[in-house]
């Protein structure tokens, strides 16, 4: 009986002598190359648990601080606008404003001269005028990144202002052709801004900004802070 049990409950293999070999062939039954599979894919998911555990903890991390991480995020932007700003105040970068403005229609399309000419004639009247212009608003958007000050405010000026360079000196990005590798990094500062925009609609007032601050004493103050925000 016992000899009958142990036949049923062990796996069955077959030994064959192919013709031509010495070696014998083993010829593995559905159920033991089933155990063999399984024994494979527990060593393999024994491997990659800890992948998994690492890419878990990565996901729990960012969810707990996003709000942290959004902050940072807005900071960072806010220190690129403020280097922006500073290289536009070292010396002698006033006086090649202007050519930046000249060259930009330089081998672009016939149907967008008229653009370039209209902006060059107006800077080229007061090109001083434009020149700490444009620093001083990059400087201040610099500020209210960093800072969280009327956020959506500048924001929206961002946006505008971004999209403003990257049709102007960076003559949307062009010309191009096979030697193209971008298109501007003007377009790209314009949706980083509609993003911030997108993040303050989803995610509401930010306790890491001005502000929030100035909301607490003011709550009016939402209305050119704040997105969809009541008074």
């Amino acid at each position: 009986m016992q000899n009958d049990a142990d036949a049923r409950t062990r796996p069955h293999v077959n030994v064959a002598i192919e013709e031509g070999f010495s070696r014998p062939i083993i010829q593995y039954s559905c159920w033991e190359r089933y155990s063999l599979k399984e024994s494979g894919e527990s060593r393999l998911g024994s491997k990659a648990r800890p992948i998994t555990a690492l890419q878990s903890s990565l996901d729990n991390w960012f969810a707990r601080n996003v709000d942290t991480l959004k902050t940072v995020m807005r900071v960072i932007f806010g220190i690129v606008w403020a280097i922006d700003g500073a290289f536009k105040l070292q010396p002698g970068f006033a006086d090649t404003f202007q050519s930046f403005i000249s060259s930009a229609p330089s081998n672009q399309p016939a149907w967008l001269q008229g653009w370039f000419s209209f902006w060059a004639s107006i800077t080229s009247s007061n090109t001083t005028l434009f020149f700490y212009s444009v620093a001083t608003i990059e400087l201040g958007l610099a500020f209210c990144l960093i800072f969280g000050f009327l956020r959506k405010l500048a924001y929206t000026i961002g946006i505008l202002f971004s999209l403003l360079l990257w049709s102007v000196p960076e003559g949307f990005g062009g010309p191009y052709g096979p030697s193209s590798t971008d298109i501007g990094t003007g377009i790209i500062y314009a949706f980083v801004f509609i993003f911030l925009l997108i993040i303050n609609a989803t995610k509401g007032p930010s306790k890491y900004s001005l502000d929030y601050l100035i909301e607490k004493k003011w709550p009016s103050w939402k209305r050119i802070a704040e997105i969809r925000s009541s008074p």
